[in-house]
This record gives structure tokens, C-alpha cells and sequence, in this order.
């Protein structure tokens, strides 16, 4: 029974300092914050238009290019100046004939660009989806209509020889024909998808409708004239598109070391000593670096002015390396510089004695962290 008691009491005092350590608070990290930063860019698409008609589909396509520079002020919004050009079609059945014809255009128009998946989901400086909308306004510059002259001249045959004895019978759907060179304003709307290779260069997808007045293809319609645009190309951001920040941890509170000193009895006796309770710090470094970061320096100014203050104390420094990169030579070597780092800032710049310091480093053999990251470290205890 008294043996059950011995069991169950240490069963306790187990589980307690478990729950203690569990519960113990992390050392506070530094964090790194990602900034958009405004930029000009360039753009350089092609693919087709469709222009609205009445005859097949596949007869009113046109080739299509653009060239587009633009500048982005902030994640959401930014403004574009394009240049769309290339060949319109029209087309017409008239007395069971089918004709078509096509004309040259260019289009320089202003677009406001809208980030949509930023504005709903957030700045991600690596994303590599964006999803945007385009609101768009210009003029649309038209000549070489030579083709449609020529249909319409074609039509007023095909009237004489179907209605030879008949008088004004001829009524051509082209009653708004022009030539020479046509200036209309032209309106736009559409979506934009941006895929990111790297911080510079991305693919993009764009798709736009575009209504002009009922003039642009000879036709009268009676509604205002559409023409549709699907583009694929690169684009090339000048510059950086973001900035990298730190944010330094917070400076944890320092730690208050008490002496018990005890009342003196009758006799005169020396006040007994307190050990100080050892202290521990761990100095976090960057991927394939061994410099102490300025976040991290407060941790080796505390190590040194806790030896300082026990003069009987000892430092042990190990380092370490992260599984996830690098070779086990390369971690190695890692490990060690970053051990090293730190010992001789103990030793140059605080003046602490080489002896009292044991320099050890385990490469990526160990880790003491479940995090990757956290794993390129330098342990300090000192007691």
C-alpha cells in the first residue's frame, strides 16, 4: 500500500512539471511583412476579334494585337494606356448572296484596371492568380474601307439583273458606307487574368467588348456596332514589385533574479549564497546565414551580462542547422559558423573569457524545433 502511494505521488509530480514545460511561452520572433510598392509596367498581346454580325461566325474573325503600358498605384486600382489595332469585318446577305467585307483600324484607349481578387482577397505579393476588371474609353481610327465599296457596288448589279424592268427597286444595307478615314469614340469593358512566372514578367489572358455608334461597319442597324476582343501575351513590370520589411520582436521583459538573503542570527554568520537560476536563449538566423541580425542581438547582450554577474558561471553554445535545405557538409559547416558567431561576440565585444565557454554545433543532425525554420539556430544556456 505505502509502495502504491510512492508510485501515484511521482505519477503526479511527472505529469505537473509535463504541463509546465507544455504551457511554457516561445521565444517572441521577428516577423517579415511583404509592402506593395507602385510600379510602371508593359504589356504585349495578340489574338482575335469578332466583330457583330449577321452572317457566319467564323467569316467576321480578324487577327488582333496590342500594345499596352500602364502604371499601378496600389494593389486595387492602376491605369493603362493601350493601342488596339489591326482588321474589322462586316458581312451581309442580300438576294440570297452572302458578302463581306473588312477595313483596317487602330484604337488608343485609357483603361482603369481593378484588381478584384486583391480588393476582395487581399495584397499577396506572390500571388499567382489575379483576377482584374477593365473600364476602358478612346477612339477608334478606320480607313482602307475599299471592301465594302466595293460589296455595295456588287449589290446594286445583283438588284439590276434580279429586277431589270423595275425603277428605285435597289435598297442596300449599306446605307452608312464611308471611306477615306473615320474617327468614332469607342467604349469598353472586360476581365483581365494575370499569371505570375516571377516579381518581373507574367502571362495574361483579356477578354473585352467594345461599342462603337451604328457607323463602324456601313451597316444601318439601328443599335450601336460591337466588336470583341480575346488576347493572350507577357507582361514586364519595371522594377520591384514590392518591398520587405521587418518588424522586430517584441523585447521580452527582463528577468528579475532575487537573492534570499537571510536574517542574521545572534552571531555574526555570512549571508548564504544563491545560485542564480540558469538562463537560456536561443538566437534565430537566416537561411544559409551565420550573421547575428540586429532583431536577435539583445539575446547574446543578455547571455553576457548574466556571465558577467556570476562569475562562476558557464556558457554552453551549440548550432544548428534546418533539415529542409542544404547538404549534411554544407549544415555542417552552418551549424558551426553559427555557433561560432556567437562566441566571439560574447568573447570581442563583451569581453567574456574564452574558458568559461563551451562551443559545440550538430549540423541538421539535430533539431530541436518541430518548425523547419526554427531550426537554424544557436542554443545558449548558461548556469
Amino acid at each position: 500500500m505505502k509502495l502504491n502511494k510512492i508510485i501515484l505521488s511521482a505519477g503526479i509530480m511527472a505529469m505537473g512539471c509535463l504541463s509546465a514545460f507544455a504551457q511554457a511561452p516561445e521565444e517572441p520572433q521577428a516577423k517579415t511583412v511583404y509592402d506593395f510598392n507602385p510600379h510602371w509596367y508593359i504589356q504585349l498581346q495578340g489574338g482575335a476579334q469578332y466583330t457583330l454580325g449577321e452572317i457566319s461566325f467564323k467569316k467576321l474573325v480578324s487577327p488582333n494585337v496590342q500594345l499596352a503600358g500602364g502604371y499601378e498605384f496600389n494593389p486595387v486600382l492602376g491605369l493603362r494606356l493601350s493601342v488596339n489595332a489591326w482588321q474589322s469585318k462586316g458581312g451581309s446577305e442580300y438576294l440570297g448572296d452572302v458578302y463581306k467585307w473588312k477595313w483596317n483600324y487602330v484604337a488608343p484607349m485609357l483603361d482603369l484596371k481593378v484588381n478584384l481578387t486583391n480588393a476582395f482577397l487581399g495584397y499577396k505579393y506572390n500571388r499567382v492568380v489575379n483576377f482584374s476588371a477593365l473600364l476602358g474609353v478612346g477612339a477608334n481610327i478606320a480607313w482602307h474601307n475599299d471592301d465594302a465599296a466595293e460589296a455595295y457596288a456588287d449589290m446594286y448589279v445583283a438588284s439590276a439583273l434580279t429586277y431589270p424592268n423595275a425603277l428605285n427597286i435597289y435598297d442596300s444595307p449599306l446605307e452608312y458606307l464611308w471611306d477615306g478615314t473615320a474617327v468614332r469614340f469607342v467604349a469598353r469593358a472586360g476581365f483581365a487574368l494575370d499569371f505570375r512566372l516571377n516579381d518581373n514578367w507574367s502571362l495574361g489572358l483579356e477578354a473585352t467588348a467594345n461599342g462603337l455608334i451604328d457607323r463602324y461597319n456601313s451597316k444601318k442597324a439601328g443599335n450601336p456596332d460591337w466588336y470583341f476582343n480575346a488576347l493572350a501575351g507577357v507582361r514586364y513590370n519595371f522594377g520591384k514589385t514590392y518591398n520587405e520589411r521587418v518588424i522586430p520582436a517584441p523585447k521580452p521583459a527582463e528577468r528579475i533574479i532575487e537573492r534570499i538573503i537571510e536574517k542574521p542570527a545572534p552571531a555574526p554568520a555570512p549571508a548564504p549564497v544563491v545560485k542564480a537560476e540558469p538562463i537560456r536563449r536561443d538566437i534565430f538566423f537566416k537561411i544559409n546565414s551565420s550573421e547575428i541580425r540586429p532583431t536577435e542581438a539583445y539575446k547574446v547582450e543578455e547571455i553576457a551580462r548574466f556571465l558577467k554577474s556570476n562569475k562562476d558561471a558557464k556558457a554552453d553554445i551549440t548550432g544548428y542547422a534546418d533539415a529542409g535545405t542544404g547538404t549534411a557538409a554544407i549544415n555542417n559547416r552552418l551549424s558551426a559558423a553559427r555557433a561560432k558567431a556567437v562566441v566571439d561576440a560574447l568573447v570581442n565585444q563583451y569581453g567574456i573569457d574564452a574558458s568559461r565557454i563551451n562551443e559545440n554545433s550538430k549540423g541538421s543532425t539535430v533539431q530541436p524545433f518541430a518548425d523547419n525554420d526554427s531550426n537554424r539556430v544557436t542554443i545558449c544556456l548558461a548556469e
